[in-house]
């Protein structure tokens, strides 16, 4: 049997912490429907745009697959999600092997802990849905390190030099103080260095405070320092 839920819901500061605009489709495959499992979909999806609120669309297939029930999960659970520029999909295979593991009662509702092989589904549901948060997870990684990547790295102005030290001092846009060393400047660059140079840095944290581990000439020179 084939069911199609679409359910929109709608974003709110009131009810339930699963309240959205993330339209959902819930689609059953040889088994029946059931509202609460549906809502519990619903629930999870939830918490993705919670996490994440671009997504675009939820689509999830719960599929019962034909096999002894006390040789693991017998449902199959896709999920299929739309983001900007991409598209995850996550598919719960249930396992021949691996004996079907507990829910927290809490969580399900008692009308549904009466039929023993929803606990099953929602077992089903929980792991793919987990399975999804760290796909999902990843992408938002992935799309944070292509913005960073094509971020022009921040500007500072040489405040203090110690040459026969070998190491100096910058000042950021933000008033902080950045140690560094001669040897992180770029192309042996150290010895043009003066007070009041421009220049690019890249920033990590040292053992005594925030360094410089990268300094490169921008050839602009503020003498006001």
């Amino acid at each position: 049997m084939l069911r199609i839920l679409y359910a929109p819901q709608q974003r709110s500061g009131q009810g339930k912490e699963w309240a959205m605009i993330l339209p959902v489709q819930v689609t059953f495959r040889n088994v029946q429907s059931s509202e609460a499992v549906e809502a519990r979909i619903r629930e999870e999806a939830a918490r993705l745009d919670k996490f994440y609120d671009r997504i675009m669309s939820c689509r999830v297939a719960v599929e019962a697959v034909h096999h002894r029930l006390d040789r693991g999960n017998p449902y199959h659970i896709t999920i299929d999600l739309t983001v900007p520029g991409a598209e995850l999909v996550v598919k719960q295979e249930p396992s021949l092997h691996k004996p079907t593991q507990q829910i927290d009662e809490e969580r399900i509702p008692k009308d549904v802990l009466v039929e023993g092989s929803h606990q099953d589904m929602y077992v089903a549901i929980r792991d793919a849905f987990d399975e999804m948060r760290r796909e999902l997870e990843d992408y938002v990684r992935r799309q944070r390190g292509d913005v960073k990547h094509h971020e022009p790295p921040p500007h500072a102005v040489v405040s203090k030099l110690f040459p026969e030290d070998g190491y100096g001092f910058l000042e950021t846009s933000d008033g902080r103080e950045i140690y560094f060393h001669k040897n992180a400047v770029l192309n042996g660059a150290f010895d043009r260095l003066e007070v009041g140079q421009e220049v690019a840095f890249a920033e990590e944290m040292g053992e005594k405070g925030p360094q410089a581990s990268t300094v490169k000439l921008v050839g602009k020179h503020h003498p006001h320092l």
